[in-house]
């Protein structure tokens, strides 16, 4: 397992709960306003001079603070591209931690197996565009149907979960409207473009998409999905 960071405390990143976030290295897809771009590949890790964190480490840290943490948040990268991590799931939820889990839904079949052992507790799913412009924003091969199968998927498992966007500027209203019917009825948070460290150089020199537009985006979508901006 390649564990490229851990931030040891947080109360706003599992819903009533106090966590950690353990982030994974390695993601299928090259989104362009990325900011974890070193998480998205070994190669890139590697450059960043950063140090990948022992399993033995992480796992020693988690027994030390039992009594301290509620929850550990498992993010990326995009954990569903980490060889082994069920069993990386299952060694942590053994310890009685409760499992928060991000993904970029390109697995589904990784989260069926995540939920028929009952591995996880709430679970976030980035929704990066309309369908039709999946290959294009996020410069993969995935299927559309792998997709909208993870989200059928997380909005049937009885599990707590939500859905987030981040607010590309080059999407149109017209996108989101889309994107919202696709998570019809559902809890979406929509988050701003930090372009400061963006995994595309042209991104850096974009700035974040305007107040006005946002409001337009929320006023066009609210009565479709449960939809909130999240700083």
């Amino acid at each position: 397992m390649f564990i490229g960071g851990l931030e040891k405390t947080t109360l706003a990143d599992f819903p009533g709960k106090v966590a950690c976030i353990v982030f994974l290295v390695n993601c299928n897809f090259k989104c362009p306003y990325c900011y974890n771009k070193e998480l998205t590949a070994y190669k890139f890790f590697k450059k960043s001079k950063r140090k990948l964190i022992p399993e033995e480490e992480f796992f020693s840290f988690l027994t030390k603070n039992k009594k301290m943490l509620d929850g550990v948040v498992i993010t990326g990268g995009e954990p569903t591209c980490s060889p082994g991590i069920i069993d990386f799931v299952k060694k942590i939820k053994k310890m009685g931690f409760e499992i928060k889990f991000d993904s970029n839904g390109t697995n589904p079949e990784t989260l069926k197996e995540l939920i028929s052992k009952k591995l996880v507790d709430y679970f976030a799913m980035d929704i990066k565009a309309p369908l039709s412009k999946y290959k294009e924003i996020t410069r993969s091969n995935t299927p559309q149907k792998n997709i909208r199968e993870s989200i059928s998927i997380i909005v049937n498992s009885n599990i707590p979960h939500e859905f987030r966007t981040t607010l590309f500027p080059k999407l149109s209203v017209c996108d989101f409207e889309k994107m919202a019917k696709l998570i019809q009825g559902e809890k979406w948070f929509l988050q701003e473009m930090d372009p400061s460290h963006a995994y595309e150089g042209s991104v850096k020199r974009m700035k974040p998409m305007k107040k006005e537009k946002i409001d337009k985006i929320i006023n066009s979508v609210e009565k479709i999905t449960e939809v909130k901006l999240r700083n």
